[in-house]
């Protein structure tokens, strides 16, 4: 590559930064890289991921998701006596001013049940997510190809996990 060719790239892939921004603000809080991973086929239930950051002075609270999907919830997956078991969150995610919850695999994840069809690499899907303080805001979880093994196990419980054992609804 040229020195001109070098100097003329840089802008060109500042450019592109902003396209692969996956952020979101309501008020005091962000939203970070909302994203689920592509299902199997004869999946009827899938996980969204993201990070949520309160950058206030004041603790929110997220006390709902909502989707097209049929059923759409919150969810936090714990190890109880050697056995995973995810729980809905009925009184919502505590947001703590100044800090960072991370909805990952194994952890905290936005539930989507009764799915039609699976999940493919590049959909959208927008979810509207609701905060105590902050309001409302619609966000897109972009569908991604699983990466990590970490993710893969995580994802199959989900698809596998029948919505009778839930606890708590």
């Amino acid at each position: 590559m040229t020195y001109l060719a070098r100097i003329l790239a840089v802008p060109a892939m500042a450019l592109a930064l902003p396209a692969l921004a996956h952020d979101y603000t309501v008020g005091d809080i962000t939203i970070a890289h909302p994203y689920s991973f592509a299902t199997p086929p004869g999946s009827a239930t899938a996980a969204g991921y993201m990070e949520i950051t309160n950058t206030g002075a004041e603790d929110d609270v997220l006390v709902q998701a909502a989707s097209g999907f049929p059923m759409t919830m919150i969810h936090k997956t714990d190890m109880v006596d050697g056995i995973m078991k995810m729980r809905h969150q009925t009184g919502g995610v505590p947001v703590p001013a100044g800090e960072t919850v991370l909805f990952q695999p194994g952890g905290l994840h936005v539930m989507f049940m009764g799915l039609e069809s699976r999940l493919v690499e590049g959909e959208k899907n927008t979810v509207t997510l609701t905060f105590e303080k902050a309001g409302s805001i619609d966000v897109t979880f972009n569908v991604e190809k699983r990466g990590k093994a970490k993710d893969a196990v995580e994802e199959d419980a989900a698809a596998s996990h029948d919505m009778k054992s839930h606890e708590g609804h």
